[in-house]
C-alpha cells in the first residue's frame, strides 16, 4: 500500500507527484486545498515512504487501490510529469472515477526524447553506477528544478535544498531494492487511447521546462476533445514547488472549472 496523507472536506482532489521528490512536492498547495476539498497525496513506489516492491507493480493500479480504500468515487486528479502519466492511465482505465484532470508537464510513453533529456538520463545512470548519489541529485536539480538554460541563481535556494533531500531519499529507496525497476503500465497502449478521455483537462507546462514537455503537452491537448493548454511564464518542470505564487492561481481557476 502506498504511503499517503488525506485531509479536508469537500470535493475530492488527488495529487500525484513527479519522478523527482515525493508527496511533499505539494506542501505549498496542501493548506489551501484541504480547506475546501478532501485532498489526498501519496508517495508512488520508490519515493518518500513507499518502498520499491520485489515484484512487478503498476503505479496507476496502486492509485486506484488507494482511492478505493478511501471510498473516493469521483475526483479531480492533479499530476506532475510521472504523476501526470499515472493520472492519464487512471482516466483511461477508470473513466467514471475522474471528474477532471490537471496535468503539469505530463510524461507520455513512447515519446522520442530530445538530446537534452537523453544526455541527462545517461549522466544520471553514470553517476548512480559509480555510487555518486550527490552528483545524481544535483543533475536532477539542474534539469528539473533549475530547468535547461537556467542556473540555480534563478530559483529559491531553500526550496532547491529541500528538493535535494527528497530526491536523495528516492535514490536511497531505489538503490536499496534488489531488482531493477519493475513498474508496468496499467494502460500499455496509453498514447493510442488518449482520445478516450473526455473529461475537461487542463495542461500546464513551464516555459523553462525541457522542450519535450511542451511538445507532449501540445500533443495531448490536440488529441483530447476537451483540453486547454497553458504555458506558465517564469517556471520550469515543477512550478507547483518552484513558484507556487504563479502556479496556484492557475490551479484555483482550473479546479473552479472542473468541480
Amino acid at each position: 500500500m502506498l504511503s499517503y496523507d488525506v485531509a479536508g472536506d469537500g470535493p475530492d482532489v488527488v495529487l500525484l507527484h513527479p519522478g523527482i521528490g515525493d508527496r511533499r512536492m505539494w506542501d505549498c498547495q496542501w493548506p489551501w486545498l484541504t480547506a475546501d476539498h478532501r485532498t489526498v497525496r501519496c508517495d508512488l513506489r520508490g519515493f518518500g515512504q513507499s518502498p520499491v516492491p520485489s515484484e512487478p507493480y503498476q503505479s496507476a493500479g496502486d492509485v486506484l487501490e488507494l482511492v478505493d480504500r478511501l471510498g473516493i468515487e469521483r475526483a479531480v486528479l492533479v499530476g506532475g510529469s510521472l504523476g501526470g502519466r499515472v493520472a492519464l492511465e487512471v482516466a483511461v482505465a477508470r473513466p467514471a472515477l475522474v471528474a477532471g484532470l490537471v496535468l503539469v508537464s505530463p510524461a507520455l510513453p513512447g515519446h522520442g526524447w530530445s538530446e537534452d533529456v537523453s544526455s541527462f538520463g545517461d549522466a544520471e545512470d553514470e553517476a548512480l553506477d559509480a555510487g555518486d548519489v550527490d552528483a545524481a541529485v544535483e543533475l536532477n536539480l539542474r534539469m528539473w528544478f533549475d530547468g535547461p538554460g537556467r542556473t540555480s541563481a534563478a530559483v529559491d535556494p531553500i526550496r532547491r535544498a529541500s528538493l535535494a533531500v527528497m530526491q536523495r531519499r528516492a535514490f536511497e529507496l531505489q538503490r536499496a531494492a534488489d531488482t531493477e525497476d519493475m513498474e508496468e503500465l496499467l494502460v500499455p497502449d496509453l498514447p493510442e487511447r488518449l482520445a478516450e478521455i473526455t473529461v475537461a483537462t487542463v495542461i500546464i507546462v513551464g516555459e523553462h521546462d525541457a522542450s519535450d514537455f511542451r511538445a507532449i503537452g501540445e500533443q495531448i491537448a490536440a488529441t483530447l476533445s476537451n483540453a486547454q493548454f497553458h504555458l506558465l511564464a517564469g517556471t520550469a518542470h515543477v512550478p507547483y514547488y518552484e513558484r507556487p505564487e504563479v502556479f496556484d492561481p492557475v490551479l484555483v481557476t482550473a479546479l473552479d472549472d472542473l468541480i
